[in-house]
């Protein structure tokens, strides 16, 4: 299959794991394949290594005459509007905001401020002001109730 070949194409250009792999679509239409690689790192990752991957996958695909028609290559960092996939990923992003929604529908806006193996610990936002001497505690909340999580932008 060929998302299978590429994706095992591109594990020797994640320089042993500093990057990884956070989505690879592989969509074959009718004049051309369209490929798509999200990638990251645990410190983010620049427009250039993006760049490198591309042009390295990109060769090698062609070296291996793995693609005979037509096709777009797209390496690049998922944007911050991208949901959270990976325990990598919410790793990177704890102390910052998340508003997460759960497979019921409901949603949770707050500071992550732990990940678990199979969650996270989340302080929510209170939605209005709290009385003298109330507190909120954090929460877990599994992986599994998670439907998708996204990090919030603060312009404060």
């Amino acid at each position: 299959m060929l998302k299978d070949k590429i994706a095992e194409m591109l594990e020797p250009l994640l320089e042993n794991g500093l990057f990884f792999v956070v989505d690879l679509q592989v969509n074959v239409l009718k004049t051309r394949i369209n490929i798509t690689i999200l990638v990251d790192s645990d410190e983010g990752i620049k427009i250039e290594e993006c760049a490198k991957i591309s042009r390295k996958l990109a060769n090698g695909i062609e070296a291996q005459e793995l693609i005979p028609t037509a096709y777009n290559l797209e390496v690049s960092s998922p944007g911050i509007d991208q949901p959270l996939v990976l325990t990598r990923q919410y790793i990177k992003n704890i102390d910052r905001t998340l508003k997460v929604q759960f497979k019921d529908g409901a949603e949770k806006v707050g500071v992550l401020q732990e990940v678990k193996e199979d969650g996270i610990i989340l302080l929510e936002e209170p939605k209005k002001k709290l009385k003298k001497g109330e507190v909120i505690e954090p929460e877990f909340i599994s992986f599994l109730n998670i439907e998708k999580a996204k990090v919030q932008i603060s312009f404060k």
